[in-house]
């Protein structure tokens, strides 16, 4: 799968299981692609919900999409330390069209100070029931939730000190 240039600015669209569209940040750019994962970062991107409705983002954000794992990171620099929201989700496709991942409503959120809790199990049982999700769907989700903890707790990949710092500098060269 060949993937957009770093310095290239993308869509991101984010799906429900039975094909919904769920949400578009119109404008992240990117700042490195591999086959393997994209980083990317935003700051006051406007973000659409599939109802309609839209918004901005608050604060500069890096995204961490990778294919193998079922989990995306967002690190949000805020003035009181990094908060991170973790979507489990599909691992993510890209076409011309956009970056692309199913989102299975569980959410892990993380303080600066690398507390976190699990969000969202209500309305993924509820959508778990509602769009048939395959029992093996349920376990790799499950399974990767566990993963996506561990990744916390020993602070790998984005959660690692000064990952999303030192991205957030190289995303300040471009602007």
């Amino acid at each position: 799968m060949a993937g957009p240039d770093a310095g290239t600015a993308i869509q991101i669209h984010s799906y429900k299981h039975n094909g919904q569209l769920h949400r578009v940040w119109e404008h992240t750019l990117v700042l490195k692609s591999t086959d393997m994962e994209i980083i990317g970062a935003n700051d006051k991107t406007t973000v659409r919900e599939g109802d309609g409705r839209s918004w901005i983002t608050r604060e500069p954000a890096i995204c961490y999409f990778h294919a193998e794992y079922w989990f995306n990171i967002i690190g949000m620099l805020r003035n009181d330390g990094i908060y991170y929201y973790c979507n489990i989700s599909s691992p993510f496709v890209y076409d011309e069209e956009a970056l692309k991942y199913i989102d299975y409503d569980l959410d892990v959120k993380v303080y600066p100070d690398m507390t976190y809790e699990l969000l969202d199990e209500d309305e993924y049982v509820e959508h778990k029931n509602q769009m048939s999700y395959p029992v093996v769907l349920d376990r790799i989700l499950r399974q990767n939730v566990d993963y996506l903890l561990r990744w916390i707790r020993q602070r790998q990949g984005p959660f690692a000190p000064d990952f999303i710092d030192q991205w957030y500098e190289r995303y300040l060269t471009y602007r």
